[in-house]
């Protein structure tokens, strides 16, 4: 049996994957409100500037996002935006903006200062996570070289897999000591999810000598993409789905 991950607990948490189209958005919107379900404070920060939707899929209009910051008119702390569900439960996001330009497009100097600043601002919750950009650009990779646990989200797409390797591959060679583990999104069964794991463990292994752990395996449901069209986060529409018990779990281990 897979031995699952021993998440080290840091405040600040990447959600990276280097293919679009595997959920990580919705993986990150939703894990970061299992944690405040949790009782925990936490922060969400959209990362994803060209394709930014964190906002979206949570029905939010904020008044700033990081395009205020990167122009010089915030800060990180004032570009803030709550967003409460109905129970009450409440978590807090910085957006991005949509179609504002890659990351790609940022200096280098531009991304570290970015990165500086939220691992300053995550020094006040429990948890903030940052919703990457899809990809390997190097700019990409700047942002999760923070020190935290980075959760690499792959399908059963055989091009997931190898963007997934691609991502774990460049970010090892740029940190080492990178703490890497692997979160399977949308299989059929928790069976598909070791399946397609191990898949990866073994490439790791293989060519980079490292062995990243298993974080979680989130099953698919069409609960998933009823929420997303209803603007509404997964486990405040439909708390008993297969999706929100993964997610779930998943939220445990990140809490210990």
């Amino acid at each position: 049996m897979t031995n699952h991950a021993e998440i080290s607990g840091n405040r600040l948490i990447t959600i990276a994957s280097g293919k679009g189209g595997v959920g990580k958005t919705w993986l990150s919107v939703t894990l970061t409100h299992a944690l405040a379900r949790l009782g925990r404070n936490v922060l969400l920060f959209d990362g994803d500037l060209g394709l930014a939707n964190v906002d979206i899929q949570l029905g939010l209009v904020p008044d700033r996002d990081i395009g205020a910051v990167l122009a010089g008119d915030a800060t990180l702390a004032e570009s803030i935006t709550k967003f409460t569900d109905p129970a009450g439960v409440s978590f807090d996001i910085i957006a991005g903006k949509s179609g504002s330009g890659a990351l790609g497009s940022l200096t280098k100097a531009t991304l570290s200062n970015l990165r500086d600043d939220l691992v300053s601002c995550s020094n006040t919750y429990d948890h903030t996570l940052l919703d990457l950009a899809a990809g390997i650009d190097p700019s990409v990779t700047t942002l999760s070289h923070h020190g935290g646990d980075i959760l690499v989200v792959m399908s059963g797409d055989p091009t997931s897999l190898t963007d997934a390797y691609a991502f774990v591959k460049l970010t090892v060679a740029r940190n080492p000591d990178a703490k890497i583990s692997i979160v399977v999104n949308n299989v059929a069964s928790k069976a598909d999810g070791e399946k397609v794991y191990e898949a990866i463990k073994r490439a790791a292994e293989g060519f980079l000598k490292i062995s990243p752990p298993l974080a979680g395996i989130i099953r698919t449901d069409a609960k998933v993409v009823e929420a997303i069209r209803a603007q509404m986060p997964l486990l405040a529409r439909h708390p008993q789905s297969d999706a929100a018990a993964d997610i779930l779990v998943l939220a445990g281990r990140l809490t210990g």
